[in-house]
């Protein structure tokens, strides 16, 4: 599986201005309705996401979207809705040409594609949610939500960072920290609490039973920012289920055992295993530098050790930053860790 570009286009959502997507793969389309921020440049440049994603495109042309008002999209200020929400996903399939995908839907964007598979059945050949619920009212108690809602409104960077360590407790330091600025890079204060609020509010127990397409529930076991008792109750309504329930405490996916949610993913949808070793895309000669890359190695410390010039140095570590679509050198050695173990 080669390390690849994203492509982006922009979509027209009538009169509310243009939603950003990215297409990665080939193959059928496998839509991926979002969590509850999205920054569709940015996450690709967050190691273990475009891992993840990456890892979905093979055997799949994967898109995925920023919601109006985050990421790329354009700015938005307008009620946030589920038909909003199924809007903008009726936006970007008619710009990008799909009449029949398969969809995944993970945390808030599970509820989203569970009400487009009962609104649309027509359009969806197999659905997959992944950490999500059937009532946003069992998200904590009324008291935890109001207490989330009033710090992000009131501090967003205190109110990211307490959401990062509640989504991805199995991250290192250095990934939750990205993760938080991520967070406050895809939006403002203002989106993110209204963003917040709609998933609160979500409510798709009326729909369940309308899916006709073969589903799968995935849920992590420990899940600490959704219960996996919402997941069981996705299954239960849903006609013909599976539920797959996977350890881990992350809500996030590509975060903590990420492999077995793409594991799971890829076996519902038909798609071979990967192997648990992912290539980078890169030479060997370029995996050798890389691998030094990771070690902190200067370029005059990279020359002495492969005996080459400096300059060569540099322009080895130059090439494979573009190939990989990175920006700098330490999302290239956060790369090659994130694709590990290394032979």
């Amino acid at each position: 599986m080669a390390a690849e570009a994203q492509r982006l286009g922009m979509a027209r959502l009538g009169d509310e201005g243009r939603v950003a997507y990215a297409l990665t793969g080939s193959g059928p389309f496998l839509l991926v309705a979002p969590g509850w921020l999205s920054h569709l440049e940015l996450g690709w440049a967050i190691p273990a996401d475009r891992v993840f994603h990456e890892s979905l495109s093979s055997g799949r042309t994967l898109v995925r979207y920023d919601r109006p008002g985050c990421g790329l999209s354009d700015p938005y200020e307008g009620p946030r809705t589920m038909e909003l929400e199924l809007a903008t996903i009726a936006a970007v399939t008619e710009a990008v040409g799909m009449d029949r995908f398969d969809v995944l839907g993970w945390s808030m964007g599970a509820a989203v594609a569970a009400q487009w598979a009962a609104d649309r059945p027509d359009t969806v050949s197999r659905l997959v949610l992944y950490g999500g619920w059937a009532t946003g009212a069992a998200i904590g108690d009324e008291d935890s939500r109001r207490h989330i809602l009033g710090l992000l409104a009131t501090h967003w960077g205190l109110g990211s960072d307490l959401l990062t360590d509640l989504f991805a407790p199995e991250a290192d330091a250095g990934t939750r920290l990205g993760l938080a600025g991520y967070q406050r890079a895809a939006s403002s204060a203002e989106t993110a609490v209204a963003l917040l609020r709609l998933a609160y509010d979500m409510d798709v127990r009326a729909a369940l039973p309308r899916i006709q397409a073969p589903t799968v529930v995935l849920h992590r076991i420990a899940d600490r920012a959704a219960p996996v008792s919402q997941g069981r109750a996705l299954a239960a309504a849903i006609p013909g289920a599976e539920l797959v329930e996977l350890e881990g405490r992350s809500h996030l996916p590509a975060i903590g055992d990420a492999e077995s949610v793409v594991a799971e993913i890829r076996r519902f949808l038909g798609l071979r295993r990967l192997r648990s070793s992912m290539p980078t895309g890169l030479t060997a000669r370029q995996t050798e530098v890389a691998a030094l890359v990771a070690e902190g190695l200067t370029n005059r410390q990279l020359a002495e050790r492969l005996g080459i010039t400096e300059r060569s140095a540099e322009s080895h570590v130059e090439r494979i930053r573009l190939r990989l679509g990175f920006r700098s050198r330490s999302q290239v050695a956060a790369w090659y860790v994130a694709t590990g173990p290394h032979e």
